[in-house]
């Protein structure tokens, strides 16, 4: 009985976990298939079918899908996006390993101070300096440039300190001092030894930052009014609003700004998974 017992309850245990899965799976897949579901539908069919189910293969249409690609704001979406990920991956992965690594190398005065300074300034929510943080951009003759994103994403996010301070604290210093011992300078060392070891988390910090780079819509919206000037994810606003939106528009135009993403995404899960855990354990 007490095996009987013991058997019944893996199977409900499992049976539970499997339920929770499926329903976990829903919620974030759902929301997609009925984006894209919509993305090939007719204007009748958004009223007389199921947001659940895709319209008859007869009625199925690419022409929301053509719209979108012909858009002529298109290319300049794709062509600021891009600049603007660059430049700040760029930046990030260089004033990130370096700053970590004189924080996590270097004994000076005021060292966890400045730490700390940091954590406080990760932890102060964004909305709540944004006034001061607007007048800082349009000081420096930023606003309405692809300046200000680039600017802010690479002075605001301080995240890339944190993942380059965790691989850098399990490098043994011994190899600092070999290679200072055989006339290296430090920015040497750095160069040659430490940064090229920092791989995994420069591939950790590059698919996050592109990813969420890619995804922001509110600071190249208030910081870019020009037309021109339009990201991937602000080139989704004119399938929004009241006069060219419409439901099938809106969800070719989202299903189009999602491949680089989803791409991204796919292509280096694995190294997300992997630079995260190394990150995460220090022998």
């Amino acid at each position: 009985m007490k095996n009987m017992s013991f058997y019944t309850r893996t199977k409900i245990e499992n049976a539970i976990k499997i339920l929770v899965s499926l329903i976990i799976t829903a919620v974030v897949i759902g929301p997609i298939l009925i984006t894209l579901f919509a993305a090939v539908k007719t204007s009748s069919d958004m009223v007389n079918t199921s947001p659940l189910l895709l319209p008859a293969f007869k009625n199925i249409t690419f022409d929301n899908l053509k719209e979108v690609l012909s858009n002529r704001l298109l290319p300049y979406a794709i062509r600021n996006t891009t600049i603007i990920v660059v430049i700040s991956i760029f930046f990030n992965v260089m004033i990130g390993s370096v700053t970590a690594y004189i924080l996590e190398r270097f004994k000076f005065p005021f060292r966890k101070v400045i730490f700390l300074l940091f954590f406080v300034g990760m932890m102060i929510p964004t909305y709540i300096t944004e006034i001061a943080r607007f007048k800082v951009i349009q000081g420096l003759g930023l606003y309405n440039t692809l300046g200000a994103p680039i600017f802010i994403y690479i002075a605001s996010d301080l995240t890339q300190i944190y993942i380059y301070r965790q691989f850098i604290s399990k490098l043994p210093v011994s190899l600092d001092e070999s290679a200072l011992l055989d006339g290296c300078s430090y920015f040497t060392v750095f160069r040659k030894i430490i940064f090229p070891l920092l791989a995994p988390a420069t591939s950790t910090l590059i698919i996050i930052k592109a990813v969420a780079i890619i995804n922001d819509m509110y600071i190249p919206y208030l910081y870019m009014p020009n037309t021109k000037l339009k990201t991937m994810t602000t080139f989704l606003m004119g399938y929004a609003n009241a006069e060219s939106g419409s439901w099938q528009k809106l969800s070719a135009a989202v299903i189009i700004v999602m491949i680089p993403t989803f791409v991204i995404y796919v292509m280096f899960q694995k190294n997300i998974m992997e630079g995260l855990a190394a990150g995460a354990v220090k022998e």
